[in-house]
């Protein structure tokens, strides 16, 4: 099998660049500013003795390509093909999130949701049902807290299952 190459996708300041360091290791400097990941950048993961490519898609709001962030994004979901597609979203602006989510999913691209931020979310006092909409998107929906590393390895384990039910199809 060759190694499969998992793309990170999200709004800009989601967490996208977080969750990249807490997958790859890397130490990619992570900005609070629109337009900090202007490139893609990519890093290996492993997970379970296997090898993963990851690459981390410039902050996009749509796929509609009215930015370099967005046509890079788009352009790279459509011509690489990701064998998956991490969707992080902030889960205290989670409405503003969904339509570039759901983008995704109508392109074809297995999709694993990122929850990120949840701890903010809570304190604004807002709760999430986590099971109703990974049913109402028909995509897994994992809860993160990517600058303390929560999460992640629930995270892993669904792109994994991802990629072999993909596999397995």
């Amino acid at each position: 099998m060759t190694q499969a190459t998992i793309a990170l996708a999200g709004n800009p300041n989601v967490g996208k660049s977080t969750v990249f360091n807490a997958l790859t290791g890397a130490r990619q400097h992570v900005g609070n500013w629109p337009g900090k990941t202007v490139e893609k950048k990519e890093g290996t993961w492993a997970y379970q003795g296997q090898n993963y490519t990851v690459v981390d898609l410039p902050g996009a709001y749509s796929l509609t390509a009215f930015s370099m962030e967005e046509i890079i994004a788009r352009d790279f979901i459509i011509d690489a093909q990701p064998d998956a597609v991490v969707v992080v979203v902030d889960a205290a602006n989670l409405e503003r999130n969904l339509y570039l989510v759901v983008q995704i999913i109508e392109m074809g691209a297995p999709v694993i949701v990122a929850l990120n931020m949840t701890d903010i979310a809570e304190t604004k006092g807002l709760k999430i049902d986590v099971e109703k909409l990974a049913q109402g998107l028909d995509a897994p929906v994992v809860p993160t807290i990517a600058r303390e590393e929560r999460g992640i390895d629930d995270l892993g384990a669904a792109i994994v299952a991802a990629l072999h039910s993909q596999q397995e199809a």
